[in-house]
């Protein structure tokens, strides 16, 4: 049974009934609708914290979805998981798969960043600090990218940047 039959849920239900709708009415083909179906499905499974099943159903959509910005939306939740798992090696190869194909994506740029920065907080505590250095300057790039694109978004990461002098952008908002 697909997941979004068995969401128990008002929210999940309204959102579920919502985008059947939205799918009868959209001007798109089967293979597209049925790439969508599954990328909901893997939201709703995300969200439930069954990663396995999140990521079974977002491999199925990339097989469907051939439209660039929506494969990088369901690249970007693939590296979200393997982020949260610990696999920062693996997660950053599907952020950068999704800036690939939609260089305007602030929240992978945002997530690469936040990545660098943690491993520049461990090779710190290894006593690393050339290596530190090297990832927070990359962890600084990255996040002067999604800066760009959302200034009014991470105001932490400005205060960082600004801090540490890596920035001297103004911020933004």
């Amino acid at each position: 049974m697909p997941r979004t039959q068995r969401n128990d849920n008002f929210i999940d239900k309204s959102f579920t009934v919502m985008a059947d709708i939205i799918l009868k009415i959209l001007p798109a083909n089967k293979k597209a609708k049925e790439a969508f179906v599954y990328y909901r499905d893997g939201m709703s499974a995300q969200a439930d914290g069954e990663y396995a099943e999140a990521l079974d159903n977002y491999y199925e959509a990339l097989k469907l979805e051939e439209d660039p910005y929506d494969r990088s939306y369901v690249l970007y939740n693939i590296g979200l998981i393997h982020a949260s798992n610990g696999e920062h090696d693996r997660a950053l190869e599907y952020y950068y798969q999704a800036i690939e194909l939609n260089p305007r994506h602030p929240s992978a740029f945002n997530n690469i960043a936040v990545i660098y920065h943690y491993l520049g907080e461990k090779a710190k505590e290894a006593d690393k600090s050339e290596e530190a250095e090297a990832f927070y300057d990359k962890a600084a790039e990255y996040w002067k990218q999604a800066i760009q694109q959302a200034p009014n978004n991470y105001i932490e990461a400005q205060n960082w940047l600004k801090t540490t002098g890596r920035s001297q952008m103004d911020v933004f908002f």
